[in-house]
């Protein structure tokens, strides 16, 4: 994301962070933001008035200069009365050469990585309108994807160019024209991709088009059926081997294709037969696949992954874990290929449904982080699970919010993978019924099917279809850097309970056992539980939650 951008690290520092008044670090961001920061995150009136119905690109990448030459025929809606201008969004490195519509050229003017573009006349509301932008120009190079993103100009191990792009959080703008806005996505879109005919190219949805130019050149057009966000159209371009199988999946016939290096297809067939596996185990808990009218890829990348929609990128090095590790360190972690597992998780949680600013993307990793703990769940038991998704725990800094701040284009903490998972866990704790928990994961997918939302949509579903108000629980773990303290006292016959360092109101339901499982909800105020004497050396808390504890002894 940058998505994956603080992805996963090895964590080499622990940091602390201090609590105020005994009470946990509300949101709070002490930086300025720039005016860049607005163009890119605000949906400005200059955004607001059209919706995007479709992307029409045409792209041509030289390898040599490292240049893009392009366009993009942007087809919008209009929504509302037109402001006197449009922002279409271009990294600085690219240049808008003209804009057309209704062969009519349109006037343009630069701020930065956004182009002001002429509102086209004579709009009327919900009406659609075809804006043709050409451009050209050499686009930042990825640095180190897909964490610090851009476009890859990589070589295979035969020497041949490879070529991609990872670009989420930083934006698609860095290679193509376009309103970058997650908030709005095309409905539909297609890609023309122009390579030497000695290489092939392939991008999301489906292959229309193959056609031979007389310049030694070929032209592989793919057409995407359903909405997609901007960082998900990409390109992948290599000399590639391929192959295909057909999924039986919910909603039928799934086509399932696969894209890899030549000298990797053997060991590809092999790794690859997980993709079955996930499928099984993700449809059975989060719905049907959401996108069987453009079929599942899984493509081989020079990076480590990206959960690019009906086009996953793969480069785990086709072995299990993530590189090789167990981020887990439960052992579970080095059973499945971690990219193949997370990244596909992304096409119901972050593709299927996708939040509307990357502040809320703690939606897209949480649910993708425990759908690992699903996938070790349906192949391993329960057991397993709790104790692959217990396990990520070492790797939680709290070191800021996971809800970043709105309308800059600003993510919250790398947190909201390990942690967010975490917390998602709870609620199922919580929940303490499978059927009605995976009805839940299913019922977000169909409620906020191919949709843009807010967090707050997705906490106040949760609260609504489950029944159980959490938004205090969503205020302690995505709003604030501190884990909630359960103070107990134990005497002969009695323990006394309560929630410290928490957010006023916290009332999270926590599970125990003394002498028998049992529930308990602690408050701010003291509540005290009755026992039996012989049961008193047996009590432990259940450490499926993600809390501290502390034992306080009587006067």
């Amino acid at each position: 994301m940058q998505k994956i951008r603080t992805r996963f690290p090895l964590l080499l520092f622990i940091f602390s962070f201090s609590l105020t008044n005994g009470f946990a670090q509300l949101l709070h961001q002490e930086r300025a933001f720039t005016h860049a920061d607005s163009l890119r995150g605000t949906n400005s009136p200059e955004r607001a008035w059209w919706d995007v119905t479709h992307y029409g690109l045409e792209v041509s990448f030289d390898f040599n200069r490292r240049s893009i030459t392009g366009s993009n025929v942007i087809s919008f809606k209009t929504n509302t009365a037109p402001t006197r201008e449009m922002q279409v969004d271009l990294q600085v490195g690219l240049d808008i050469d003209s804009v057309i519509c209704e062969s009519r050229n349109l006037s343009f003017r630069r701020d930065g990585n956004a182009y002001f573009v002429e509102t086209p006349p004579a709009l009327e509301k919900g009406t659609i309108q075809n804006m043709t932008v050409y451009y050209h120009g050499i686009p930042r190079p990825a640095i180190n994807p897909p964490w610090d993103g851009g476009v890859i100009w990589s070589k295979d191990k035969e020497g041949n160019p490879w070529i991609t792009v990872a670009c989420q959080g930083l934006g698609a703008s860095v290679w193509y024209p376009c309103k970058d806005y997650q908030g709005d996505e095309p409905d539909s879109a297609s890609i023309r991709i122009i390579v030497p005919d000695t290489l092939m190219a392939v991008s999301n949805g489906r292959l229309k088009s193959t056609v031979r130019n007389a310049d030694s050149t070929t032209a592989y057009t793919w057409v995407v059926a359903d909405p997609i966000n901007n960082y998900n159209l990409v390109p992948y371009i290599g000399k590639y081997a391929h192959w295909h199988e057909n999924y039986k999946g919910e909603k039928g016939n799934l086509d399932c294709d696969f894209w890899v290096m030549p000298y990797n297809l053997e060991k590809a067939r092999i790794q690859f037969k997980q993709v079955f596996e996930m499928l099984d185990c993700f449809e059975r808990w989060f719905g049907p696949y959401p996108f069987y009218e453009d079929g599942y890829k899984l493509v081989e990348a020079p990076h480590l992954g990206m959960e690019h929609q009906s086009a996953v990128a793969y480069g785990n090095d086709f072995e299990n874990g993530y590189k090789g590790t167990d981020l887990s360190g439960s052992g579970w972690g080095l059973k499945w290929d971690f990219i193949i597992i997370h990244e596909s998780a992304h096409e119901w949680f972050g593709n299927n449904i996708t939040t509307k600013d990357i502040a809320d993307m703690w939606v897209h990793e949480a649910f993708a982080n425990y759908a690992e703990t699903i996938f070790v769940d349906c192949r391993y038991g329960n057991k397993a699970g709790d104790d692959y998704v217990t396990g990520t725990r070492k790797r939680i800094l709290n070191d800021k919010p996971v809800q970043g701040p709105y309308g800059v284009n600003r993510e919250g903490s790398g947190d909201m993978y390990y942690k967010g998972g975490n917390m998602v866990h709870m609620i199922r704790q919580i929940m303490n019924n499978d059927s009605s928990f995976s009805a839940l994961l299913r019922g977000m997918n169909q409620a906020f099917y191919h949709q843009t939302v807010t967090g707050k949509q997705v906490e106040d579903f949760i609260s609504a279809r489950s029944g159980i108000d959490f938004s205090k629980l969503f205020d302690q773990y995505i709003r604030t850097t501190g884990m909630p303290v359960l103070e107990y006292k134990l005497t002969k016959n009695k323990l006394s309970y309560r929630w410290t360092d928490c957010v006023s109101g916290f009332n999270m339901p926590l599970k125990i056992y003394w002498g028998t499982d049992q529930w308990i909800q602690p408050t701010e105020k003291w509540k005290t539980l009755k026992i039996k004497q012989k049961a008193k050396e047996s009590f432990s808390i259940d450490n499926n939650f993600y809390i501290k504890t502390k034992q306080l002894q009587h006067p």
